[in-house]
């Protein structure tokens, strides 16, 4: 096993690294707020003082950061990856970026000897915990060969998409109908509150027919009020739709009701739920169309 350094320990990137130091892996970890690596430390992690640091341990290092901006920064600022000498080294990036980022990087590694997987991941924190994430991969045979034993360890399965970008643009193909799934399911359940229905009654009925969705089960509680751990956020899910349409802008491509679907999640976002999961989006428009019914009923 190569030597492996892990830049990024939001929600994800937790989950992940602590995945790896449970299964044997000795890495070395890096975050912008090093506290957050303080569980790790504690099971063995060992905590670079800098990206630089990092680099200079590791012969393979995974990236997992919030959005494009981040990891641009990450690869190309000052004391970035970038800076140091890297030749032969591999990196991994498990973020959710646009392929056209992720292209200008790995012309950027490449012109510097080293190799480079986007390798983004169909998932989320529980998944990740057992190994039991779907890795979509851009890469040359031979780089992904080499990222094999990391990533069968944080997998189920692993597909691989093509050359470098294709892994990004896998992933958003795939975040997109989940994007729409959640704000379709909230359009219809602020239909049928409206009309009396109770939110119980519409997603059992739901999950018994041919629009239930494979994760619905697990969401339902949490819809229906019980406690529960965000797996993927308001806010990220803005962020990746955001993403789509800039890449879809790129070829050209009509996409309206990824438009329709990101103007509620904006909407959403605006009125503080960035934080919640994504399936917050139900609660949200139910709101919205209780608080427009009740303005009618005023005016009347």
């Amino acid at each position: 096993m190569e030597t492996v350094g892990f830049i990024g320990l939001g929600k994800m990137g937790i989950a992940m690294a602590t995945r790896l130091l449970e299964t044997g892996v000795a890495i070395t970890v890096w975050n912008r707020s090093p506290e957050k690596a303080d569980t790790l430390v504690a099971h063995g992690a060992k905590l670079a003082s800098s990206v630089s640091d990092l680099v200079n341990s590791a012969n393979l290092i995974i990236t997992m950061l919030g959005n494009d901006t981040v990891t641009e920064e990450i690869y190309t600022g000052t004391d970035g990856i970038l800076s140091g000498a890297i030749s032969g080294k591999l990196f991994i990036d498990m973020s959710t970026l646009r392929p056209s980022t992720v292209s200008s990087l790995a012309e950027e590694l490449l012109a510097k000897d080293a190799c480079f997987i986007d390798a983004p991941v169909s998932g989320t924190v529980g998944p990740a915990e057992q190994g039991q994430l779907l890795i979509l991969c851009g890469a040359s045979s031979e780089d992904l060969e080499r990222a094999r034993p990391v990533l069968e360890i944080l997998s189920r399965r692993i597909v691989h998409a093509g050359p470098t970008g294709r892994g990004s643009l896998l992933k958003l193909v795939v975040n997109l109908p989940l994007a729409v799934y959640w704000e379709s399911l909230a359009e219809a359940a602020s239909l049928g509150t409206s009309g009396g229905l109770s939110l119980e009654l519409i997603l059992e009925t739901i999950q018994d027919s041919s629009a239930a969705l494979a994760v619905l089960p697990l969401k339902t509680p949490y819809l229906l009020g019980q406690a529960g751990t965000v797996a993927f956020d308001v806010t990220g899910m803005q962020k990746d739709l955001n993403s789509i349409l800039q890449t879809g802008l790129e070829d050209n491509l009509p996409m309206p009701v990824a438009k329709g679907a990101l103007s509620m999640y904006d909407a959403a976002v605006d009125a503080g739920l960035g934080n919640d999961d994504a399936v917050k989006i139900v609660h949200y428009l139910i709101d919205l169309a209780n608080s427009t019914h009740n303005r009618k009923e005023d005016l009347n």
